[in-house]
């Protein structure tokens, strides 16, 4: 992958199995000039962990510093999953309730309860996601 077609953070491998490494990845002060930082979500957190398949016939130790890398488009994929479906969900459920004639708070409870099961089938869909999203570490 070419650098301008990838996502890449450093991170700390914390925990190493037969089949996955976790790696723990510190948002940096550089998060905030990224230009792909929208579609990365790095810049809201502090501390991430994520589970790489582990890559075959590399060696890694624990507390070992990799970069890991994604590719831009799975990153707005991911964005498009966790942010753009569920606010358009909710404005939705918003304006159908507000244009039934429904007052306000109420309109408002039924626009959030309406996301639980956009959740609860995204979590159902975790291990097909998963296998969606590819990184690669160096």
């Amino acid at each position: 992958m070419n650098n301008k077609e990838t996502i890449s953070h450093e991170g700390v491998v914390t925990r190493i199995t037969d089949d996955e490494l976790e790696i723990k990845i510190l948002a940096q002060g550089a998060c905030a000039a990224c230009h792909a930082k929208s579609a990365c979500g790095m810049g809201e957190q502090a501390e991430k962990i994520l589970t790489v398949p582990r890559p075959e016939g590399q060696e890694f130790q624990l507390f070992q510093k990799v970069n890991v890398k994604m590719a831009i488009g799975q990153g707005n994929k991911a964005a498009v999953l966790a942010y753009l479906i569920p606010i358009l969900l909710l404005l939705a459920v918003l304006f159908a309730c507000l244009g039934l004639g429904l007052n306000d708070g109420l309109s408002a409870l039924f626009s959030i309860v309406a996301l639980i099961p956009y959740y609860i089938v995204l979590y159902s869909q975790r291990d097909k996601l998963k296998k969606q999203f590819e990184y690669s570490i160096e």
